[in-house]
């Protein structure tokens, strides 16, 4: 398709498996991705320096670095990943692999972490519509599922229809018929196996990507924090090496 006649999209990156999937599958569409990254106060910079990378790979021309400040600091924290709490390690109530598609949704036991960042998703998807509306898109994709997830939220599914509900409730654009929003979660139900294979498929080099929680100082991932040991499950799962480095496996 060619580019300048295909449609825009909006696509949250945040450097980690799911979200560089989820714009090769926006790609893959045909869309003309606008890809959007938040610099929202973590504790380490590797996953922005991780979504550069993909959307360099995946040939993303508009790619923007939005700076916000959820941290403690500013007033807001409460979170692992943004303020000085520790990370915990190998939760006994995470549930991996297989046993997710068989449990409650999410696979948890009902316990949100304390790396749970307060509303970030709904903050995250309010600045993706007020793009949208600017650069004239209407598709807007996110890399939540309900199946390899740490019990956060908003990852999921009636939460996704909450949000378009509220998108063409709250816009000029969608109020004045010029189009209708549509959030795309095209991972919701998808195990963390699948999403690689996916990934995979369409020439995703997972080798860019960072998913942990607490790196190393060097950027190696810890492999026990609720990220890397569902990273690592899911590359279990698809049958193939993790290329990233770690600490411990």
């Amino acid at each position: 398709m060619n580019e300048r006649n295909s449609k825009p999209a909006v696509v949250l990156l945040s450097g980690g498996v799911d979200s560089a999937t989820t714009l090769a599958i926006a790609v893959h569409q045909g869309y003309r991705c606008h890809a959007l990254t938040f610099d929202y106060g973590q504790r380490h910079r590797f996953e922005i320096s991780a979504a550069k990378k993909v959307a360099h790979a995946l040939g993303i021309v508009n790619h923007r670095i939005v700076k916000i400040d959820l941290t403690g600091a500013a007033g807001f924290g409460k979170s692992a990943l943004t303020d000085q709490i520790d990370v915990p390690k190998d939760r006994r109530s995470l549930q991996l692999g297989r046993s997710l598609l068989e449990d409650a949704p999410g696979g948890t036991s009902g316990e949100i972490p304390i790396t749970y960042v307060p509303a970030r998703n709904t903050i995250f998807l309010s600045f993706a519509l007020a793009f949208s509306e600017v650069v004239g898109a209407f598709d807007i994709f996110i890399g939540v599922n309900i199946v390899d997830f740490s019990g956060y939220p908003d990852c999921r599914g009636e939460y996704i229809e909450a949000f378009e509900r509220l998108a063409n409730l709250a816009t000029a654009a969608a109020i004045t018929g010029k189009g209708k929003f549509r959030i795309h979660a095209p991972l919701l139900k998808m195990s963390k196996g699948e999403i690689i294979r996916k990934g995979l498929s369409l020439g995703v080099d997972f080798s860019l990507t960072h998913s942990c929680y607490d790196p190393a100082p060097n950027g190696d991932a810890c492999g026990k924090c609720d990220a890397c040991r569902i990273r690592l499950a899911g590359f279990a799962q698809a049958g193939v090496e993790d290329p990233i480095r770690y600490r411990s496996r």
